[in-house]
């Protein structure tokens, strides 16, 4: 079965259903009217990265293709927390390609626990769900240990894709993100979990452009990952970014009513679902940030939506446009 690699298929060509992986690209933009942003003379368009495939949404699909391609045929493990993005795409891959997937959950004692609606997709969809405790999963890197995981969890032969889907082959495959993006925005703003979409997105945009990262997580950790993850697939740091932590809600997978009032209204005004996780941070950072005066009256700012709401909204009036 034939893999599309990254940037293959454009918007002219005809995605057919021998190969389940083909994608939608580029991925269309929306401009936006919202006078939070009309008021700063900001022009506000949205990368509907969401929009590339059904199953592998957004940032998962550029990730992840690059990864099932260098696997070869053989089967996958990667890593996620319960609530896991990341998890759910390497299982609908395994599922449309037929591969063998394996997923490494953090937290032993979940495995007593009924499977929430998104590991209860990822076991639907045929991955073998390896429960671990939270110390083993913090040192899943080390080589000793991720044998260890592995040999437990009878994949030894598998191909590792490292959580979040983010190394060297992710993050080249993201470049196309932001070449698809040169001469559309002066700024370009990603929610960040890994890091792995800003380090690719960054090296791909055009000289005089710039990346904005919005970590979901706390800990102020992601400038040395974004660096090393551009190190390790380009030899260095790479493009004009940077990163603000402050709109994590309290860490990942995390919201407060304040956010889920504005992910709401946000919906509510343009008629588009807002994934809580990521999507709804990094727009809630880029009004916050017009109201700072971040952006230069005349900036043209994209905000890429990486992902939809788990499961699917059934909101009336809402539209998946």
């Amino acid at each position: 079965m034939r893999i599309h690699a990254v940037g293959e298929v454009g918007d002219n060509d005809t995605v057919t259903s021998s190969d389940p992986l083909a994608p939608r690209l580029p991925s269309p933009l929306r401009e936006l009217r919202d006078e939070r942003f009309d008021r700063r003379g900001i022009r506000l368009v949205l990368k509907r990265d969401d929009l590339i495939h059904p199953e592998l949404i957004g940032n998962k699909w550029r990730k992840l293709v690059p990864n099932i391609a260098a696997a070869d045929g053989r089967p996958l493990v990667t890593f996620g927390g319960a609530y896991s993005n990341h998890l759910r795409a390497t299982a609908a891959a395994g599922r449309l390609l037929g591969l063998a997937t394996t997923g490494v959950v953090r937290g032993q004692e979940l495995a007593d626990r009924p499977l929430n609606p998104s590991l209860a997709r990822c076991a639907a969809d045929g991955m073998r769900l390896r429960f671990v405790d939270r110390s083993t999963y913090r040192h899943k890197a080390e080589p000793e240990t991720l044998a260890a995981i592995l040999r437990a969890a009878g994949a030894e032969g598998a191909y590792v894709v490292p959580e979040g889907g983010s190394n060297a082959a992710a993050v080249r495959g993201c470049t196309a993100l932001g070449a698809e993006l040169r001469g559309h925005a002066d700024a370009v703003a990603v929610a960040c979990g890994t890091g792995g979409t800003l380090a690719g997105l960054a090296a791909g945009l055009a000289k005089g452009q710039r990346a904005l990262g919005v970590p979901v997580l706390r800990g102020g950790f992601l400038t040395a990952d974004v660096e090393a993850l551009q190190e390790r697939a380009f030899g260095g740091r790479t493009g004009d970014w940077s990163l603000d932590d402050r709109f994590h809600f309290g860490g990942y997978a995390r919201t407060t009513p304040e956010l889920d009032t504005f992910a709401e209204d946000f919906e509510q005004r343009h008629g588009l679902p807002v994934e809580r996780l990521y999507v709804a941070k990094l727009l809630y950072g880029l009004v916050a940030l017009a109201e700072e005066g971040a952006f230069p009256r005349g900036t043209t700012l994209a905000a890429v939506v990486t992902g939809r709401p788990f499961p699917e909204p059934q909101r009336p009036g809402v539209l998946a446009t």
